[in-house]
């Protein structure tokens, strides 16, 4: 297993944490529904995640149209999951769990190949 990786797990299991914790005060505290909730808890881990991702794990520098990209390709998904679950009416654990499970992967290779890649030109 590379270091970019393990790097991105690290990041992650802080990252989960953040999120968990947020949808969880939406939904059992505020009563929000799980789309919504599950977007709040988004947002904030994201904040944190791209910017720390992009200095520790890629070493690769920020901009405000990385950020957008990221955040918008990743919060759609898991408002869709949020909203999948109210649909079904899942329980937010399952949300949460689900989400993680699939945003480790899909994150780690739209962040590698999309958000931090350096585009390098070459003059002839």
């Amino acid at each position: 297993m590379n270091s970019t990786f393990i790097r991105y797990v690290l990041v992650g299991l802080i990252n989960t944490v953040i999120h968990w914790s947020i949808l969880g005060c939406c939904f059992y505290l505020l009563g929000i529904n799980q789309a919504a909730s599950n977007l709040a808890g988004f947002c904030a881990a994201v904040t944190f995640s791209f910017f720390v991702n992009a200095k520790w794990t890629f070493e690769s520098e920020t901009s405000l149209f990385r950020y957008f990209i990221f955040v918008g390709f990743m919060g759609l998904l898991a408002y869709l999951f949020g909203w999948a679950a109210d649909h079904f009416v899942l329980p937010p654990i399952i949300t949460a769990v689900a989400f993680s499970a699939f945003s480790l992967l899909s994150g780690y290779f739209y962040s590698k190949h999309i958000v931090f890649t350096e585009r390098k030109t070459t003059i002839s």
